[in-house]
């Protein structure tokens, strides 16, 4: 295979690799401000499963362009492997420990208090809710920002995970939603 052909799939990767950057870098851009743009590795599992349905994607929609049948599966068979590895990762959270958590959390709060503070909400009902996420949120950054400077500076205070609260919606959170919903 001539070199010329062979070079764009180089030229390929690099669009692939482009775009997935560009899409982690635009992943921030709806925080509240600056100082909460903290580094993610949820953020970078999400730029993988991006990166690997673009590839996906814009090797089906070019594939006469390119002159390797075999090396175009190659190509879908990494996009798979992309995939599967970000979405392992986000769902799974293994990698994820109390700093890279809280570097996670913080930008994460932060897109709620932009979308809390700038909705047009009209509902008192509504309005009420939104002011209570923006004060628990602004609050949690607050805090997370203060234990990540002190896990930095002292380390952290246990050494093995511990298990995390019930997902389920209990009866006294089910009663509090319908008293905010009345």
């Amino acid at each position: 295979m001539p070199l010329m052909k062979t070079g764009r799939y180089g030229r390929f990767w690099a669009m692939v690799a482009t775009s997935a950057v560009l899409g982690w870098g635009a992943m921030y851009l709806n925080t509240y401000q600056f100082d909460h743009v903290l580094f993610s590795w949820t953020r970078v599992f999400m730029a993988l499963i991006m990166g690997g349905l673009m590839t996906a994607v814009m090797m089906a929609f070019m594939w006469n362009m390119y002159p390797s049948r075999r090396m175009n599966l190659a190509v879908m068979g990494i996009a798979f492997v992309l995939f599967m590895a970000g979405l392992g990762l986000v769902r799974s959270q293994a990698t994820v420990n109390d700093l890279a958590y809280m570097r996670a959390m913080v930008p994460h709060h932060s897109i709620a208090v932009l979308t809390s503070s700038r909705a047009q909400i009209a509902d008192p009902r509504v309005r009420k809710l939104a002011d209570g996420i923006i004060e628990a949120q602004v609050r949690e950054i607050a805090e997370m920002k203060m234990l990540i400077a002190d896990i930095e500076h002292s380390g952290p205070r246990g050494a093995a995970p511990l298990p995390s609260r019930s997902t389920a919606l209990t009866p006294e959170m089910k009663r509090r939603a319908e008293d905010g919903a009345r």
